[in-house]
């Protein structure tokens, strides 16, 4: 019977990444994500339930992680679960650790070292969630905005030919 081992997460780094290098000259990267999951109780108040997952990246992964990571930031991971078990060295009997191997990962949120696209250097205001404010009329923007194309919002429906669909 076939099996599939892929997890995917989105979350927030718990600590700076911390590398190693193994015997065999390869790297290794190693960090916490943590992950939220907010829902209301059977009594209607709103709960928040936080899961902390230990991750490792190997190989040039790692050095891009170890790189440009600290903590807080947010990631996206692709991955797969690995079980480890070990004797514990005080004689606690068998230890065992489940954790993720990133196969694939990308940068969430912008780089706080430099400005949002049209934003003069030195920042610009900024609303509650950190958006830059301001006239961003004549702002370097991506070509298909200043061009004035609008572009769909995510959820509307749109209006397919026959020969769009490619079956």
């Amino acid at each position: 019977m076939p099996s599939v081992n892929k997890v995917i997460l989105i979350g927030n780094l718990t600590r700076d990444p911390q590398t190693k290098q193994l015997p065999s000259q390869s790297l290794v990267t190693e960090f916490g994500l943590a992950m939220n999951r907010k829902f209301k109780s059977p009594e209607g108040e709103d709960r928040e339930e936080v899961c902390f997952v230990d991750c490792a990246a190997f190989g040039r992964q790692a050095e891009v992680i170890q790189k440009y990571c600290k903590k807080g930031k947010s990631l996206y991971i692709e991955g797969r679960l690995r079980y480890d078990s070990w004797e514990d060295k005080n004689g606690h009997g068998k230890r065992s650790k489940l954790s993720v191997v990133v196969d694939n990962f990308q940068f969430l949120g912008g780089r706080e070292d430099q400005p949002a696209a049209g934003v003069p250097a030195g920042g610009g205001a900024r609303d509650e969630r950190g958006v830059p404010r301001g006239n961003w009329e004549g702002a370097n923007l991506p070509e298909r905005a200043a061009r004035g194309k609008p572009q769909q919002p995510f959820g509307e429906q749109t209006q397919f030919k026959e020969a769009d669909i490619p079956f």
